[in-house]
C-alpha cells in the first residue's frame, strides 16, 4: 500500500524528464560503472547522461534518431549501451539493483524457490537437446 513516505521517495518532480536518473539513484548505480580506460583521450562525456538517455529510449520506445538534442548523442548512448552489454557491467547493475530491492523488501538476497507450472514443465520435454561435438562429426 502506498504511504505518504512511498510517494516522496517515488517523485520524479523536479527531473528534466521522468526516466532521469535521481541524486539517490546515481548514488547506487555510480560505483558500478567501469572506470575510463588509461591512455588515450580523457572520458569527456558525463556517464549519468549516457544512461539517463538510455533509460529514457526504454521509457519512451523511441527510435535511436528520436532521443533529444539535450541527452548525448545517439551513436555515444548506443556505443556506451553496447560496451557495458559486452563486458558485463549492466548485468552487475541489474544484480545488484536487484538484490538492493530484494533486501528492501525484507526478503533474503537470492530466491529460494522456484515454482514451474505444468504448461511450462510439459513443454521443457519436447525440446531437443543440443548438438554435441560427436553429432556434427558424424554428418561430415
Amino acid at each position: 500500500m502506498w504511504k505518504p513516505e512511498h510517494r516522496r521517495a517515488a517523485c520524479r518532480r523536479g527531473l528534466r524528464y521522468p526516466s532521469d536518473l535521481t541524486d539517490v539513484e546515481w548514488a547506487l548505480v555510480e560505483p558500478l560503472i567501469p572506470p575510463a580506460k588509461r591512455g588515450g583521450r580523457r572520458r569527456t562525456i558525463d556517464v549519468r547522461e549516457v544512461l539517463n538517455a538510455i533509460f529514457y529510449v526504454l521509457s519512451t520506445g523511441c527510435q535511436w534518431n528520436a532521443l533529444p538534442s539535450d541527452l548525448p548523442p545517439k551513436s555515444t548512448v548506443y556505443d556506451y549501451l553496447d560496451l557495458w552489454d559486452w563486458d558485463g557491467t549492466l548485468e552487475r547493475i541489474h544484480h545488484a539493483l536487484y538484490v538492493a530491492a530484494r533486501e528492501q523488501a525484507g526478503r533474503e538476497a537470492s530466491p529460494s524457490v522456484a515454482i514451474i507450472d505444468a504448461q511450462s514443465a510439459k513443454g521443457a520435454v519436447n525440446v531437443w537437446p543440443a548438438p554435441s561435438a560427436s553429432s556434427f562429426r558424424e554428418l561430415i
